[in-house]
C-alpha cells in the first residue's frame, strides 16, 4: 500500500487542538502513513496533547522539537524528516481536521492520473468565507473533469489561475509526490504571511501534473492563526504586508511569466503597498507614531512604495478640495 507522511507544525496556546487534529489523521481510511509533528516551541506543551493517545498510534508519530522559527521553518523541519520509503507528503495545520477519506481519495487520484500535486476543497466557518470550492472555481476558469466519483479536475492554466486568486488552495488539503517534497522547501523568513503562496506556486510550476478535487479534504479550525487579531493598526500588520510583497517579488523573479500573469502579480503587490500605507495613515490619525523604520526598509527594496504613498496623499488632497 502506498505510504504517505503527514507533516503537522505545532504552535498553540490551548489544550485539545492538536489532539483533535491527530484524531482525524488516525481515523483515515487509508492506513499506511506516519505522522511528523514539529513542535515549534509551542506555548502549550506537546506532551500534554499526546497524553492519552494509545501506544499503537504513538509508535507512528515522529516528534521533532525546535526553537521557534515560524510555520515555514516548522514545515521544513518536518519535510527534512520524511522517511525514505514515503511516496507522498500531506500537510495538516494543527488546528484543522481531515475528513476520513482525504488520504484515500488524494493518493488514489494522484496515482490514477499520474500527478504530483493535489488540492482538495476545504470547509470552515463564517470566518473563512474567502475560501471557495472547485464549483466556484469553474465559474472563473476552464476546468477539465477527469472523474465524476470522486469529482477530480484539472485546470487548463493552474499557475495563471492561482495568480488571479489563491483562495481555493489550502495547505491542509495539499498532497505532493516525492519529486516535489524532496526538493522544494518553504521560505522560512516569511514568518507572518505568504510562505504558503510561494510553496504552492513552486510545486505547481514544477509538478508534472496537478489535479484538484471538489470533495472537501479538511475542515478549517480556529486555533492560533497568524492573521487572527492583527488589524491594520497592529505592529505586525505592516510586516505581514511586506512579507506578502516580498513573496510576490520573489515569485516574479524566480519564474518566467506571461504578461497577464505579471499584471496579476503587480496587482497583488500594489494591494499590499496600499494596505500597508492605509494602516500607517490610520496610526497617524489616532495620534500614534508610524513605523518609519519598517517603511524605510520596504522602500529601499521597493521604490514603488513611495509612488503609492504619493498617490494616496494626492487622492486624499483632491477629496478634501472637492468638499463644499
Amino acid at each position: 500500500m502506498t505510504k504517505c507522511s503527514v507533516v503537522i507544525p505545532y504552535y498553540q496556546r490551548e489544550p485539545g487542538i492538536l489532539r483533535r487534529a491527530l484524531a482525524s489523521v488516525f481515523a483515515q481510511t487509508h492506513a499506511n502513513f506516519d505522522v511528523i509533528v514539529v513542535d515549534d516551541e509551542s506555548p502549550y506543551p506537546i506532551e500534554m496533547e499526546l497524553d492519552g493517545i494509545n501506544p499503537g498510534q504513538l509508535d507512528r508519530l515522529i516528534i521533532v522539537k525546535q526553537p521557534n522559527g515560524g510555520p515555514g521553518a516548522a514545515r521544513n523541519a518536518g519535510l527534512d524528516r520524511v522517511p525514505a520509503d514515503s511516496d507522498y507528503v500531506a500537510f495538516l495545520d494543527s488546528d484543522d481536521e481531515w475528513t476520513p477519506d482525504h488520504l484515500k481519495i488524494a493518493l488514489s487520484a494522484l496515482s490514477l492520473f499520474d500527478a504530483q500535486c493535489y488540492f482538495a476543497a476545504i470547509g470552515g466557518g463564517d470566518a473563512f468565507h474567502y475560501h471557495f470550492d472547485m464549483t466556484a472555481l469553474s465559474q472563473r476558469t476552464e476546468l477539465s473533469r477527469l472523474s465524476d466519483d470522486p469529482p477530480i479536475f484539472e485546470a487548463v492554466d493552474l499557475p495563471g489561475v492561482m495568480l488571479e486568486n489563491w483562495s481555493f488552495m489550502h495547505l491542509s488539503c495539499m498532497v505532493i509526490a516525492a519529486p516535489l517534497f524532496r526538493t522544494i522547501r518553504f521560505e522560512a523568513s516569511l514568518r507572518l504571511a505568504a510562505e504558503d503562496v510561494l510553496f504552492f506556486y513552486e510545486c505547481v510550476r514544477k509538478a508534472s501534473r496537478s489535479i484538484l478535487s471538489d470533495t472537501p479534504g479538511a475542515v478549517r479550525g480556529e486555533g492560533l492563526n497568524i492573521f487572527h487579531g492583527v488589524d491594520n493598526t497592529s505592529p505586525q500588520f505592516l510586516k505581514q504586508q511586506f512579507n506578502t510583497w516580498a513573496a510576490l517579488d520573489r515569485l516574479e523573479r524566480q519564474f518566467d511569466h506571461a504578461p497577464k500573469d505579471l499584471a496579476s502579480i503587480e496587482g497583488y503587490k500594489q494591494t499590499a503597498r496600499r494596505q500597508a500605507l492605509w494602516g500607517q495613515a490610520k496610526l497617524i490619525k489616532h495620534r500614534r507614531p508610524p513605523q518609519l523604520g519598517e517603511l524605510a526598509r520596504w522602500a529601499w527594496r521597493d521604490p514603488k512604495l513611495m509612488a503609492s504613498a504619493l498617490g494616496l496623499a494626492l487622492s486624499k488632497f483632491r477629496k478634501q478640495a472637492e468638499r463644499p
